[in-house]
């Protein structure tokens, strides 16, 4: 039997494997069960959307895991309240994105304003690393570091830059989507996108020489 992150990997697999059109179809059809009060059609919905939807908000959070998963229930709270006020103007996608963004942005918002420390979590990951003394390989540690670069690289952009970079990068969507969901014109979506790559390009050399 697989276990649960089995599953997970299998299912973003298959929606990985699903043509953008025929996903948003599928998506648009369980749209219309629900504004008929169909429960099932927000299952599914969520079952399609709710990995790549955490995944976004978690970077785009710059971690919090904890966050980005209340993000996202809020984001399908929202979609099935405003069941009876959508139009299928676009796809499907962009709306749900529109509103993940809205709700991020007010997250973030309210951290600046009610800001804490968290000095159990910072414990239990000192712990967790004292655990296991063995020395990893040099290029695992290498990647990982890597990795954590270019994470808090991201995490430290402007909202208004980081935003479209992850969209972009991370979902693929185009700048016409992006911009839709930004409120912003296209040619502004790609000017974010230019500027936050140039940003990344300076936190990122001083590691960039230090690995050469």
């Amino acid at each position: 039997m697989k276990d649960n992150n089995e599953s997970v990997r299998d299912s973003a697999a298959r929606q990985a494997q699903v043509p953008c059109d025929e996903r948003n179809a599928a998506d648009l059809a369980a749209m219309e069960r629900l504004r008929d009060d169909d429960a099932l059609a927000l299952n599914e919905i969520m079952q399609r959307w709710k990995e790549p939807l955490t995944r976004f908000l978690h970077r785009q959070l710059g971690g919090g895991e904890h966050d980005a998963l209340d993000i996202a229930q809020e984001t399908f709270v929202r979609v099935y309240e405003q069941r009876h006020r959508y139009r299928p103007q676009g796809k499907f996608s962009v709306w749900l994105f529109e509103i993940a963004c809205n709700l991020c942005r007010n997250n973030i918002r309210w951290r600046i304003r009610h800001p804490t420390v968290s000095l159990d979590s910072d414990l239990d990951n000192w712990m967790d690393t004292a655990k296991d003394p063995r020395p990893a390989g040099h290029e695992i540690l290498v990647q990982q570091e890597r990795a954590d670069a270019v994470r808090a690289a991201v995490a430290s952009l402007p909202e208004d830059l980081r935003t479209p970079l992850l969209l972009l990068q991370y979902e693929e969507m185009s700048y016409a989507e992006i911009s839709a969901i930004l409120h912003c014109t296209p040619k502004a979506v790609e000017t974010r996108i230019y500027r936050a790559r140039r940003h990344l390009e300076a936190l990122l050399r001083p590691w960039l020489l230090r690995q050469a």
